[in-house]
């Protein structure tokens, strides 16, 4: 495949030929956007034969990328939104291992058309993967943003365990913020909606240790031990589980200031489940 790039620089000049043509308005852009979507494979498959090469093939990707958004310009010349939109996605997933900047402008603008036609699952998908490569980028604060957008998304369209997935992240990232109430809160509320199929149910004791260990980080002894109460009430299995024990125990140590007893609870849960 060492000509594939060579394929991909002839299609884009008579992509580039029909754009600057004289013709009718829909005939050159039709034209021109079948020329793309070849130019942008092309350098798709285009790969380096050696290591020293290596460069190009980043190169290739990015040429990809600007490929597939001028393919979507065609196609929103063409009042093709959809086609568009996937455009957009295709060359944020070319930015992707090259330029994170430009692979979520893309998948930025590939969003909005998804909302503007109506397909919320796609852009609950696409917010998903912003949040991801902000998450890559160790931006937590834009993870959660993005996060919360996608799982709003796919609450809408009643995709829970997508949602669920999405607002797991947003607990564990807000309580790296330190952002403890927030994260307590959504670990309890996916808890509780949990208990309400029998598919999540063996993910609750899960879900309220994660809110446990929140409400231990405030250091407040009497918030964890109200909360153990409540737990307790909202599902009467977790007073017997391992992890109402481990967060019991926690509490107790905390509250004698005994370090020792601490790092001996900690050490022996981990033994058996990895925190």
């Amino acid at each position: 495949m060492t000509d594939q790039a060579g394929r991909g620089e002839e299609f884009l000049r008579q992509a580039e030929k029909k754009i600057n043509s004289w013709g009718l308005f829909g005939s050159k852009y039709e034209d021109a956007a079948d020329f793309y979507d070849k130019a942008a494979n092309c350098f798709k498959l285009a790969k380096s034969c050696t290591l020293s090469l290596s460069l190009s093939l980043y190169s290739n990707r990015d040429q990809a990328g600007s490929t597939y958004v001028k393919l979507a310009g065609c196609h929103l010349k063409l009042d093709s939104k959809h086609e568009a939109a996937q455009a957009y996605a295709d060359a944020a997933h070319c930015y992707k291992k090259t330029t994170i900047k430009e692979a979520i402008s893309c998948l930025g603008e590939s969003v909005n058309l998804f909302l503007d036609i109506g397909r919320l699952n796609m852009a609950a998908r696409y917010y998903k993967e912003i949040a991801e490569l902000y998450e890559q980028e160790q931006n937590y604060d834009q993870a959660i943003v993005y996060y919360e957008k996608s799982a709003e998304l796919f609450q809408g369209e009643e995709v829970t365990t997508s949602a669920n997935q999405c607002l797991q992240k947003v607990a564990q990232f807000a309580a790296q913020l330190e952002q403890y109430p927030k994260a307590i809160e959504i670990f309890e509320n996916i808890a509780q909606q949990s208990l309400t199929s029998n598919l999540l149910k063996y993910g609750v004791k899960g879900h309220l240790l994660n809110a446990g260990i929140c409400q231990l980080c405030r250091g407040d002894v009497v918030a964890i031990t109200n909360s153990l109460e409540r737990y307790q009430d909202l599902d009467p299995t977790f007073s017997g589980t391992r992890e109402c024990k481990f967060l019991a125990d926690l509490a107790t140590a905390i509250d004698e200031e005994d370090v020792t007893k601490f790092t001996d609870v900690v050490k022996e849960f981990d033994g058996m489940t990895q925190l």
